[in-house]
């Protein structure tokens, strides 16, 4: 593959790095207006129409677009696409996804569906026009407000507020039903790779800011009339972390690159998910360890890089589990 990124890709890169350096308030609407929010969807439905790529560039550069999850734009009916989908390149709305498996039931009604159970830790549920929900193999796009349907706001290490969400007897129109139960397999099997490799992505991308932080501090810190960077100790120790941060960096992309091409990639993500719960822990904790106490300051950025990737650690599960799934994919495919 080609690892080279052409003009209009760093444009975007760009353009989102610039954007996130503003004012918190206006992250949505400045995204909104250049058309970021939208720039995998549909050009007919408010997009941009660029590929998987272009999405992962936002992600790494911090965006937080994962949540938003695109699915319905994929597989969603000519109705349901035009309903949901410029709401979310207007940046009016999002389009979060539940989808854990066993978590909630669904019950045939004479209008539809009735889903019952509750999902977890649901990011950007209130902003949600729909939640995309997983019940009994069948995928459901739950209105928040509707009857039946209750959120309570949970807490995170972030920062970032996410959602418990409630379903009670919830009933789900047809015009709402993406997929019935036993009939979600294609759907997941398209989703939750790119899901997994964006996370690698957005990995990558905080373990490489949080990286250029400690290199600007060993650069201007010093200590015995020296330059932190100048002790051998910590040239080693911000050495072993770039090649960590190029290992994580090459695995995603190449994942990414795979998907966009329309490849197979299941080796490839695995391997990324790997890299990502291995190397990006180890690369956060260098770099609190060479700021010293100043990387504990909640006044200074580091935390947040810090906290950020811990929570990406353990959405993709840990080294182990993700290393355990590459060996059981290597041992079927080999045999």
């Amino acid at each position: 593959m080609d690892f080279t990124f052409d003009e209009d890709q760093l444009s975007v890169r760009q353009l989102a790095n610039d954007i996130l350096s503003g004012p918190r308030e206006r992250l949505w609407p400045a995204l909104a207006e250049t058309g970021l929010i939208g720039i995998a969807l549909p050009e007919e439905l408010g997009g941009s129409g660029a590929s998987f790529t272009e999405f992962c560039l936002l992600v790494e550069a911090g965006v937080p677009l994962i949540e938003r999850v695109l699915l319905v734009a994929e597989f969603g009916t000519r109705e349901q696409r035009a309903r949901l989908i410029p709401p979310v390149c207007a940046g009016d709305s999002a389009l979060p996804a539940a989808l854990e498996p066993g978590r909630a039931q669904a019950v045939p009604d004479k209008d539809g569906w009735r889903l019952s159970g509750e999902h977890l830790f649901v990011p950007q549920a209130d902003r949600a026009q729909r939640i995309l929900v997983a019940a009994d193999d069948g995928l459901f796009l739950v209105d928040p407000a509707g009857h039946g349907v209750e959120l309570r706001r949970q807490d995170t290490l972030t920062g970032e507020p996410e959602f418990a969400l409630r379903l009670d007897d919830a009933v789900i129109t047809v015009a709402d039903v993406l997929r019935p139960p036993g009939e979600s397999a294609q759907v997941l099997e398209w989703l939750l790779p790119r899901i997994t490799a964006a996370y690698c992505v957005q990995q990558a991308g905080c373990a490489a800011a949080a990286l250029d932080l400690t290199a600007e501090h060993l650069r201007t810190r010093e200590q015995f009339g020296r330059p932190l960077g100048a002790f051998q100790a910590a040239r080693q120790r911000i050495a072993d972390a770039y090649i960590d941060v190029e290992g994580m960096r090459l695995t995603a992309w190449q994942a990414a690159w795979r998907l966009t091409e329309g490849r197979d990639a299941a080796e490839e993500v695995e391997i990324a998910a790997w890299w990502a719960c291995d190397a990006g822990p180890r690369v956060l904790h260098t770099a609190q360890h060479l700021h010293g106490g100043l990387g504990t300051d909640l006044d200074y950025p580091l935390h947040r890089y810090f906290l950020e990737g811990k929570r990406t650690e353990l959405i993709l599960g840990g080294a182990s589990a993700r290393l355990l799934g590459l060996g059981e994919l290597l041992a079927v495919s080999r045999s």
